[in-house]
């Protein structure tokens, strides 16, 4: 166990054996401690800097066990979330990989899984994807040949039973722990614990909800979801944001499918000096009581644009308890690699008319 997993409060709980697998990753660590796990989002840039990435990742460090890569949610175009995992897989942070459908068939989706366990990825977020007419390039072709349950199953497979779809056997499996989405607040309502079932018997391990604003919603959901004994089969996380303003806040309520937001807390943004302050505030209270609801296990915060705020929010929510918050560990690899690099760069380049030489020495007839 590497010191950034101590718990200074001395509890130190053993791991629950996974059945012929394990994601060596610290949110399933984290989660299977018993620990209350906190993981967030890096909104990717449009951009080809790596140090765009590193500056929008460098504000989560000591605060989240796990950062999810975006891929182009909104169905617009922003780095990649596997380029955005390998970038903050060498820097040391603990990424989640989403993957949406909308993009991609079996066969990329499939090389991107191992591409991802291969860097470092250990945990992976299984999305449908929204529609191609929500984003900024409605003429592009949709794909879907999966959905986020075959999907789930696609990787369980490569995973538990070392295939691909098509049968054939994989060297190295992919280690990784699986993840969805789900939103306790779209209709039907009744219909939404059946449906995180579902996802579940596909292979779910952990699951990050849509924002959470109606506390005694998401409660009736989880009491539902207990009877249904999901809680013992996967690790819950709520989400929960900072609303910026009174504005935002209406404007979310009418335009993203699935987030609630009751008349009494747009009721509260108005009434504030400081909307955006009193946003966060709103954000730490509704923390505060979902993290006594039973089962569930962690929150996920999603600052859209206010990402500056998120370790405040953890800090300030206190759900942390006491442990260590967690920092980025270079990748030992990534060293030795670089000292390679290094070695080469130093060792005597040839000219391009040397070069021109040795490839037509080689081409000459035996």
């Amino acid at each position: 166990m590497s010191m950034s997993d101590v718990n200074p409060a001395g509890v130190h709980l053993p791991l629950d054996p996974l059945p012929g697998h394990s994601s060596r990753g610290r949110l399933e660590r984290v989660l299977r401690r018993g620990e209350f796990a906190v993981t967030t989002e890096l909104n990717p840039p449009d951009s080809a800097d790596p140090e765009d990435v590193y500056n929008r990742a460098a504000v989560f460090d000591g605060w989240v066990d796990g950062i999810n890569a975006v891929d182009a949610s909104g169905a617009n175009c922003h780095m990649s979330s596997v380029g955005i995992c390998a970038l903050l897989t060498r820097m040391g942070y603990a990424p989640i990989m989403q993957i949406a459908c909308r993009d991609k068939n079996r066969i990329a989706i499939q090389g991107d899984v191992l591409g991802g366990a291969a860097m470092g990825v250990s945990n992976i977020l299984c999305l449908t994807g929204d529609g191609v007419q929500a984003g900024d390039q409605p003429g592009a072709k949709p794909v879907f040949d999966l959905d986020c349950m075959s999907l789930l199953e696609t990787i369980r497979i490569m995973r538990d039973n070392g295939k691909f779809l098509s049968g054939r056997k994989l060297t190295t499996p992919p280690q990784v722990f699986l993840g969805a989405a789900i939103n306790p607040f779209a209709p039907p309502y009744d219909f939404r614990p059946h449906r995180l079932a579902k996802k579940i018997a596909a292979g779910a391990q952990f699951v990050q909800s849509q924002y959470c604003y109606d506390v005694p919603m998401f409660r009736s959901y989880m009491q539902k979801v207990r009877e249904l004994g999901l809680t013992e089969d996967c690790f819950i996380l709520c989400g929960v944001g900072p609303l910026a303003s009174a504005r935002t806040a209406k404007w979310m309520r009418a335009n993203v499918p699935g987030v609630h937001i009751p008349d009494h807390i747009i009721a509260r943004l108005e009434g504030a000096a400081d909307q955006k302050k009193e946003g966060k505030q709103i954000c730490i209270d509704i923390i505060n009581e979902v993290k006594e609801i039973e089962g569930v296990s962690g929150i996920h915060v999603m600052a859209y644009r206010q990402e500056e705020f998120v370790a405040e929010i953890v800090h300030d929510s206190g759900v942390l308890k006491g442990r260590k918050p967690w920092r980025k560990e270079p990748n030992p690899a990534n060293a030795l690699a670089e000292a390679h690099l290094q070695e080469a760069a130093e060792q005597p380049r040839m000219t391009p008319h040397a070069m021109a030489g040795v490839a037509a020495e080689s081409n000459e007839p035996n």
